[in-house]
């Protein structure tokens, strides 16, 4: 059995995730647990998750861009409604378009931009490196795209005063993140017990009732984290690597 590793609570965290339901279906437990114990959370989500409904299937295709506008207001309303069950003291819109997402310069900048206006100790994405889990799924390129990109921005855009010197103009100075938590990961090395929490995953998660989620995704949420808790030691856990890029005592892990 790995090493188990509670990380303390941060003050504040930044969650940063492509799709309106990536936060809840990944670290919905862990976001939950920390705001309970007083941390502030900022969720970002970079997409307004236009391509993803449900019920596509059923729908007149010749629709579809009719139906564009009602979907992203119904997904921001669900992120919405899921953030505050969860906790989450602030939700950002970013507004790009869902399926089309481009590692450019102009996505960096603007998450440079709050993680500086922010200051989070903690930044929690996914894992950018993996492409493939097992041989039946597929890692979304949004995904991979805003983790990858989110990771820029952290080091080193936000901490180096002479990248995007012209946010100092705004008054945003370098901010350095100590901690980035990659969720999605094949290398865990840091686990989070969400035994206290995991039904308020499950719960948020389901706010997200665009996708249609059935009674199952309760099946899949508690298999998965029963899967993560075996390696800590838990009932339910979420998995992280976890980089740690300014090391000090309020930053430090306890032993669990």
């Amino acid at each position: 059995m790995a090493e188990y590793k509670e990380p303390i609570t941060p003050k504040r965290v930044m969650t940063i995730h492509a799709h309106p339901d990536d936060q809840e279906i990944s670290v919905g437990g862990t976001i939950a647990k920390w705001a309970k114990a007083g941390s502030e959370i900022i969720c970002v989500v970079v997409t307004n998750g236009e391509a993803g409904a449900g019920d596509e299937g059923n729908r007149d295709p010749s629709k579809n861009d009719a139906f564009k506008p009602h979907l992203i207001k119904m997904r921001e309303g669900e992120q919405f409604a899921a953030n505050k069950l969860l906790g989450v003291r602030e939700t950002i819109f970013m507004g790009y378009p869902d399926g089309e997402l481009q590692p450019t310069m102009e996505l960096r900048k603007k998450l440079t931009r709050l993680i500086r206006k922010y200051k989070p100790d903690v930044v929690v994405t996914s894992d950018p490196t993996v492409r493939f889990y097992g041989s039946s799924y597929m890692n979304h390129p949004d995904h991979r795209v805003v983790a990858d990109v989110a990771i820029d921005a952290i080091f080193p855009s936000a901490g180096t005063r002479l990248i995007f010197t012209d946010l100092l103009k705004e008054g945003l100075e370098p901010h350095d993140v100590r901690k980035v938590f990659m969720h999605g990961t094949d290398k865990p090395d840091t686990w989070v017990d969400i035994t206290e929490t995991i039904d308020l995953k499950i719960q948020a998660l389901k706010l997200h009732t665009s996708q249609l989620f059935t009674d199952e995704i309760d099946k899949w949420m508690r298999g998965w984290g029963e899967d993560d808790g075996k390696a800590a030691g838990v009932k339910y856990a979420e998995a992280y690597r976890v980089m740690v890029l300014k090391e000090d005592k309020e930053t430090k892990v306890q032993e669990g």
